[in-house]
């Protein structure tokens, strides 16, 4: 299989992000200045050495940012001579990632939420089961709640979860799961609804999405 290049969307994401992610290991993990300087520089080698193990995503895969993000977060997490708790790298992944440029986007996606394409792409995405084929995607089922009040998609098979354990770092699994609450609450026209996750023994990942 093709594997990933430090190009494009990685080293794409990589400057989108990096000096937020910098920042917020002062502001909510309170390391000092050059105590942060240090723990971006050994992860921006950790993070190409993350993307050089994962293969390339197939045409019509959508996960490839999801991955991407979480090569980014993980190489920062172990770059960390001491592993905070869940709960501060939930808030400090949180905060890192709300950006200008994530905001944007997902103001961009909500207005398209609840749309004929929106629920098209999803229907596309369940059929691809693209996990199956790369153990770092995702495989979903779709189901609309059938009031018009909105969907729920339902994963059975998660790339976070196989990337984070693999680097030995699942207990942080967590931290990235609940920037769905955050990235919906940017687009403005849903709220998140989930009961279940599977880092936390759950049967699936449920992400139910309801019209606001």
């Amino acid at each position: 299989m093709i594997q990933m290049k430090y190009a494009g969307m990685p080293l794409g994401m990589w400057f989108i992000y990096k000096m937020s992610f910098r920042n917020k290991l002062v502001s909510v993990l309170e390391l000092s200045d050059p105590e942060a300087v240090e723990v971006m520089k050994a992860a921006k080698r950790r993070y190409k050495e993350i993307i050089g193990i994962l293969p390339e995503f197939e045409k019509g895969d959508i996960f490839k940012t999801n991955i991407v993000n979480c090569a980014l977060f993980s190489s920062v997490i172990l770059s960390l001579k001491k592993k905070p708790t869940v709960d501060a790298l939930t808030d400090y992944y949180a905060q890192a990632m709300t950006t200008a440029a994530t905001k944007w986007f997902c103001r961009r996606a909500g207005k398209k939420k609840f749309s004929d394409a929106d629920i098209s792409g999803m229907k596309k995405t369940a059929a691809l089961k693209a996990a199956d084929r790369n153990p770092y995607s995702w495989n979903m089922e779709y189901f609309d709640y059938g009031d018009d009040s909105g969907y729920e998609a339902r994963f059975t098979k998660c790339g976070i979860c196989t990337l984070m354990k693999k680097l030995g770092i699942y207990e942080f699994v967590p931290a990235m799961c609940h920037l769905d609450y955050t990235m919906s609450e940017m687009g403005g026209s849903a709220e998140f609804v989930r009961q279940y996750t599977l880092p936390s023994g759950g049967p699936y990942c449920d992400c139910g999405y309801k019209k606001k």
